[in-house]
């Protein structure tokens, strides 16, 4: 199993999210903790990994046992940061 840990930008993101939403992303994000390399995708001009959630995406680190979860964001403007 994977630990995760949260910046806290994100989760300052999350709440203000609605309930909905934010759960769903949570939840996504728990169910990754077995085997990340089956949800996260690589970006090809960066370092880190993506997992698509409806119109959300989040940006995490993974190294050993641990994903760090950078930055969440809407897709529309979440890789211009």
């Amino acid at each position: 199993m994977y630990e995760i840990i949260f910046d806290p930008n994100t989760i300052d993101f999350l709440e203000k999210l609605p309930k909905e939403i934010r759960l769903r992303i949570f939840n996504k994000i728990l169910s990754t903790k077995s085997n990340p390399f089956r949800y996260f995708e690589r970006l090809k001009s960066r370092k880190d990994y993506k997992l698509r959630v409806g119109d959300y995406r989040i940006c995490a680190d993974i190294d050993n046992q641990t994903i760090v979860i950078t930055l969440i964001g809407h897709r529309k403007n979440i890789y211009k940061k």
